[in-house]
């Protein structure tokens, strides 16, 4: 006979251990999971040092079967998405849970009354905790471990989160990408061209002058993408944030610039799997965890790369010299990486209706190969 279901608020610290608990136990026979950090993910659920929480609120929700944690889920209203978009939309994340639709249920239902209390009328989701996060349910593409900032799944969630009345929204593919495959001549020669007659020149990022070249990646960023589904600008407090981050995980050569007669006008920010170095490591860098990743990180290049950032000014879009600019950014980080002996990376996340985009990946050899979908449900 199943178990009752005990749906309550996180609240202490202990409370949260327990959320970030939850899915060492879905996952321990799933050789494709890789346990976060435990010390990343508690900074992540902190409102004092996630700057997310200066423009949102959040209600982190346990179930609990026999008093112990088997669930989770998170619902959160992001009043700067309200201001852009003015559609009474929060939003749900982190959801784990057994194959157990009393325990989808009551997540559920908490996370709804909680958005529905607070004047939302309709809920997205999973996003962990904004679209600029962690997000996406995976529907296909198990058998693979998640790359960096990319979400695994069970298989069963999808069904057990149709059966609540959640319909797709949108869907965001996944490239995988043979870096040691040149790109075809005729691409290279768009973007080769250009260089040549210098009204393309491409430089790494420069960490020497930090704020002015991350001044300049996100400049292009809320360019390129402002008209993407759910698109949402970083803050300046996010902005700072990122800049710290790759200040310490990534050398220059991660990030390429290019500039269209002088002015900036695309990137490509690419980053480390660092799934590929904290696999094994059970989430604690205690006791000798910390040893184990700093070896890890100097005796090897990671296996994989992410591009999660890659964009080109909109006054260049469906053009020549738009394809040009995408194509140097892309060839220039993937050169460096194989320079470094990394020979694969994932190219993600793609909206599926960004064609232009999808055909400059596929074109250069890009396979899609995980999809992940964000649902949506009116509230009742």
């Amino acid at each position: 006979m199943p178990h009752a279901v005990t749906i309550r608020p996180v609240v202490t610290r202990k409370d949260r251990k327990a959320f970030l608990d939850v899915p060492f136990d879905i996952y321990r026979n799933d050789p494709n999971w890789v346990a976060p950090l435990y010390v990343e993910r508690f900074e992540h659920l902190n409102p004092k040092k996630n700057p997310y929480f200066q423009h949102a609120d959040a209600q982190l929700v346990l179930a609990e079967q026999n008093g112990k944690p088997v669930g989770r889920i998170s619902a959160q209203i992001d009043r700067l998405r309200l201001e852009r978009y003015n559609d009474a939309t929060g939003q749900f994340g982190f959801l784990e849970a057994p194959d157990d639709p009393a325990v989808f249920q009551g997540l559920f239902d908490a996370a709804s009354r909680w958005l529905r209390e607070r004047g939302m009328a309709r809920v997205q989701g999973p996003f962990n905790f904004s679209i600029n996060d962690e997000l996406g349910l995976l529907i296909d593409g198990f058998d693979t471990p998640p790359n960096m900032m990319m979400a695994h799944a069970m298989p069963y969630y999808r069904r057990r989160v149709e059966e609540l009345g959640f319909a797709k929204a949108k869907d965001m593919i996944a490239y995988d990408y043979d870096a040691t495959v040149e790109l075809p001549r005729s691409m290279r020669s768009i973007y080769e061209r250009a260089v040549a007659s210098s009204e393309i020149t491409i430089r790494p990022f420069d960490k020497k002058h930090l704020a002015r070249d991350l001044a300049i990646v996100m400049s292009i960023f809320n360019d390129a993408w402002s008209e993407n589904w759910g698109f949402m600008p970083f803050t300046r407090e996010e902005i700072e944030a990122l800049g710290n981050n790759l200040k310490k995980l990534v050398a220059s050569e991660y990030i390429a610039i290019a500039d269209w007669r002088g002015e900036p006008a695309a990137m490509a920010v690419s980053l480390p799997d660092l799934n590929g170095w904290i696999a094994g490591l059970n989430g604690r860098l205690l006791p000798f965890g910390w040893a184990k990743l700093a070896w890890r990180f100097l005796a090897r290049p990671p296996a994989s790369v992410r591009l999660p950032l890659m964009g080109v000014r909109k006054v260049y879009h469906n053009t020549i010299t738009g394809s040009a600019l995408a194509l140097s950014v892309i060839d220039t980080v993937r050169r460096y990486h194989l320079s470094r002996g990394t020979k694969r990376a994932e190219l993600s996340w793609i909206l599926e209706d960004n064609m232009p985009m999808r055909r400059i990946i596929e074109a250069i050899g890009g396979k899609p190969y995980k999809t992940y979908r964000i649902y949506e449900k009116t509230l009742p």
